[in-house]
C-alpha cells in the first residue's frame, strides 16, 4: 500500500499502521483475522469518503470530475489480504479471452479479437443465425463508483 496516500476516516494513513505497528499491530491483526477467518466486519471499519478528483485544470461540468473512494486503512489491509489470497486462483477462473487482472496478459491483446469478430460479421453474407457485437464505452465504465 502506499504510505502516505489516502487516509481513512480517522485520518490515519498506512504509515501511521506502519510506524505504530507495536501499538496498534495487534489489534489490526485481530480485526482482519476476524474477517478473514468469521466474515465479521466491523461497520465503522466499512464507511467510504467519496470524493471528486478533476481531470482538468478548471472544470466546469460533472463529467470533468473524476469520482475517488477513499477507504479506511483497516478496509484497504482486510481487502489486500484478500487480493493475494485470490491472486493464484485468478487463472484458474478467468476465461483465456479476458485479458484484465491476470498477470502476463494484456488488455490490448483483445484488439486482434475484436478486429476478427467484427470482420466475420461484416463479410457474413447467408445464414439464419445472425451475429451481434457490442462496443462498450470503457471511459465511461471506469469512472463510475457503484
Amino acid at each position: 500500500m502506499a504510505r502516505t496516500k489516502a487516509p481513512g476516516l480517522d485520518g490515519m494513513s498506512a504509515i501511521f499502521f506502519q510506524h505504530y505497528c507495536d501499538t496498534v499491530g495487534e489489534d489490526l491483526t485481530r480485526m482482519v483475522l476476524l474477517f478473514l477467518n468469521n466474515g465479521v466486519f466491523l461497520r465503522k471499519v466499512n464507511f467510504i469518503h467519496i470524493g471528486l478528483v478533476h481531470k482538468i485544470e478548471k472544470p466546469i461540468s460533472m463529467s470533468q470530475f473524476r469520482p475517488i473512494a477513499l477507504c479506511n486503512t483497516v478496509a484497504k489491509v482486510i481487502s489486500k489480504s484478500l487480493a493475494i489470497r485470490v491472486k493464484k486462483l485468478l487463472p484458474y477462473i478467468i476465461s483465456e479471452t479476458q485479458s484484465a487482472f491476470v498477470p502476463n496478459r494484456l488488455i490490448t491483446d483483445n484488439i486482434l479479437s475484436a478486429i476478427e469478430a467484427h470482420h466475420i460479421i461484416k463479410n457474413k453474407k447467408s445464414g439464419k443465425e445472425g451475429y451481434m457485437s457490442i462496443k462498450l464505452d470503457m471511459l465511461k465504465a471506469y469512472e463510475q463508483i457503484e
